[in-house]
């Protein structure tokens, strides 16, 4: 027994000396997570934290030993999620305000693995490298704003094209005496024949019938004139947001036509070559099925 009792002293011993080296060897102007991430705060202001699931949008950049730039300043968004690994950069996101800036020191090997999906370290560089990420807090928020933030962020980007699009659909809807009122993104829907009410959610695997136009009648696809309707993934972002806000507001066996504004379609780069930059878009719809 009493071997065994100095065997757990000397080894709680150790323990607490290599954390408190851990903890000691810090660079200058930074303090340490229990997990041992390096993390040091420039700018720190008041308010919520992020939750685990919103997105985040922030700038970083990213360098090894202070001299190769690894990331370079650049915005960037992503899904908040738990730290998964020692270190973990979401760790850092965790403690993070709107507006704060900070640096992280991280474990080079897991940030390589996991953060940059590589086996092993490339060649020129070692485990004992340091790696630092600069952060800028920008905003974040939940999941099911992410579409208004992206049409905010484009609207505010292109305010002149925007005015002119907005000026063009509504003098298609008076051309047409189409009456509508707008989703909060700016999509208009109107059901031409309505379905049995049941409706898809969010990943639910739909076929859709549909004849797309721009607003001066030129038809750019149809699945209606193939024969052939389509299946895919709705609210997932395999297709433009307008139609993955479109399709789940319609029912199964239910036809309409949805007038989607170009920032919820091809948006400012368009769709060589038969849809153009900035251009609003009609869908002639129907859902045949929810799956």
């Amino acid at each position: 027994m009493k071997k065994v009792f100095l065997m757990m002293t000397a080894l709680c011993l150790m323990l607490s000396v290599l954390t408190s080296c851990n903890k000691g060897n810090a660079p200058k102007g930074y303090k340490t997570t229990d997990n041992g991430l390096y993390y040091r705060f420039y700018t720190t202001n008041d308010g919520e934290l992020p939750n685990v699931g919103d997105v985040i949008d922030f700038e970083w950049a990213c360098t090894v030993n202070d001299t190769t730039p690894i990331i370079p300043v650049s915005p960037y968004m992503i899904k908040m999620m738990k730290p998964s690994y020692t270190t973990d950069l979401m760790e850092g996101m965790a403690m993070m305000h709107r507006g704060d800036s900070a640096s992280f020191i991280v474990n080079i090997d897991s940030t390589f693995h996991y953060v940059f999906g590589l086996q092993k370290l490339p060649e020129e560089f070692t485990s004992n490298d340091i790696m630092r990420f600069d952060i800028r807090m920008n905003d974040f928020y939940p999941e099911s704003e992410l579409v208004v933030k992206m049409v905010e962020s484009v609207k505010n980007r292109y305010p002149e094209e925007t005015e002119r699009a907005k000026a063009e659909m509504d003098q298609y809807f008076a051309d047409h005496n189409i009456v509508a009122e707008p989703t909060i993104t700016g999509l208009y829907y109107v059901m031409t024949s309505e379905g049995n009410g049941e409706m898809p959610e969010k990943g639910s695997d739909v076929k859709v019938h549909y004849t797309g136009k721009l607003l001066d009648g030129t038809v750019f696809d149809s699945s209606v004139e193939r024969g052939e309707p389509i299946e895919i993934p709705i609210g997932v972002g395999r297709v433009i947001p307008g139609w993955d806000e479109g399709i789940m507001l319609m029912s199964k066996g239910e036809k309409g036509v949805l007038y989607i504004p170009y920032y919820l379609a091809y948006g400012p780069q368009g769709s060589a070559p038969v849809i153009p930059p900035f251009a609003n878009l009609i869908f002639e719809v129907e859902l045949i099925d929810i799956k």
